[in-house]
């Protein structure tokens, strides 16, 4: 993300924390912790990867990987890197980089936590926010953090590549 985010990019991203937050809540409250839940759980978790709406095993990682270009590009356009902070420590720059991926990561987020509970409501008749969760976390949120280093690192060697290039040809 290049400048200020947008008023709305901002309001997205605290909706999805507070979201996220209600549905934690809501999930333990509704169906506390127990080992029938952990093993139901479980269970529903690897469903997902069979039967209906598994074009979002795709879905979800290409989103979190488009969500994870433009940031991934721009740091390493400006020569920094995500994870520079928590090698300096600074809070600051800390909470600048956790918001930026936090917006970048909100419409995936939500199209995960959607898709989520379309799927429970088509197999079971049920909704278990904890599960929606989790399968938004392990399809969007895990990737842009797997894909967003891994862009910096191709971003910062073509754009080495390019600057040398334009050296060699005496344009810089």
């Amino acid at each position: 993300m290049t400048g200020t985010p947008s008023e709305f990019s901002r309001f997205l991203s605290m909706a999805v924390v507070l979201v996220t937050v209600a549905m934690l809540v809501l999930g333990i409250l509704t169906y506390g912790w127990s080992t029938e839940v952990d093993n139901r759980f479980w269970h529903n978790i690897a469903d997902r990867a069979h039967g209906p709406m598994t074009f979002r095993f795709i879905l979800q990682p290409v989103m979190a990987f488009i969500a994870a270009l433009p940031d991934g590009l721009n740091e390493a356009r400006q020569g920094r890197s995500m994870f520079s902070w928590t090698r300096r420590g600074f809070p600051a720059l800390k909470r600048g980089k956790l918001q930026q991926a936090l917006q970048s990561l909100a419409r995936v987020v939500l199209l995960g936590i959607t898709m989520d509970v379309i799927y429970q409501m088509r197999v079971s008749d049920r909704f278990y926010p904890v599960e929606a969760l989790v399968m938004a976390l392990l399809l969007a949120v895990i990737p842009y953090f797997i894909f967003r280093p891994l862009i910096e690192i191709a971003g910062r060697w073509w754009f080495r590549r390019a600057k040398a290039e334009l050296r060699h040809k005496g344009e810089v």
